[in-house]
C-alpha cells in the first residue's frame, strides 16, 4: 500500500457533480443577474431567460446536474418575465395609476428573486440540486 492511496480523498460517489459541473450550475443561476444587468429596465426579465437557454443547450449532453439546474433557473426566469410582464400590462392598463401599488411590489419580487437566485448559486456550487419556491416548471 502506498502513502499517496492513503492521504489522497476517494472518488465522488456515482451521480455526485464534480467540480465543473458545479461550477457550470452555478452559472447557469447566476446567468440569470447577468442576463438581467446587460439588458437591464424594460427588456431585464426577458433578457434573464437567454443565460441558462445556452448553458442548458451547450451542456445537454454532457452534464446531467448542470442540465437540471440550467432547467430549473430557466422556470424561474420565465416565471420572473412572465410575472412581471403581466405587472406591466396592468399598469399601463389602469393608465399608470396602477403604478402607485404595481411599482413597489414589482421592488418586492425581484429583490426575492435577487435572494433566491443567490441561494440557488451558491446551493449549485456545493453540488446540491436546488428548487426554485413558487415556480411553475413549464420546461420539465
Amino acid at each position: 500500500m502506498d502513502l499517496n492511496d492513503v492521504t489522497q480523498s476517494p472518488p465522488p460517489p456515482v451521480g455526485t457533480p464534480n467540480s465543473e459541473e458545479r461550477m457550470w450550475a452555478m452559472f447557469a443561476h447566476l446567468s440569470i443577474l447577468v442576463g438581467g444587468i446587460i439588458t437591464a429596465g424594460w427588456a431585464g426579465s426577458l433578457g434573464s431567460i437567454v443565460g441558462p437557454l445556452i448553458i442548458w443547450q451547450i451542456k445537454k449532453d454532457q452534464m446531467p446536474f448542470v442540465v437540471d439546474q440550467a432547467k430549473e433557473a430557466l422556470n424561474f426566469s420565465i416565471m420572473i418575465a412572465a410575472i412581471m410582464v403581466a405587472l406591466t400590462i396592468l399598469g399601463v392598463v389602469t393608465l399608470f395609476i396602477g403604478f402607485i401599488i404595481i411599482a413597489p411590489i414589482m421592488g418586492l419580487i425581484g429583490l426575492a428573486a435577487l435572494v433566491f437566485i443567490i441561494i440557488a448559486s451558491i446551493k449549485a456550487h456545493e453540488g446540491t440540486a436546488y428548487r426554485y419556491p413558487f415556480t411553475i416548471r413549464f420546461i420539465k
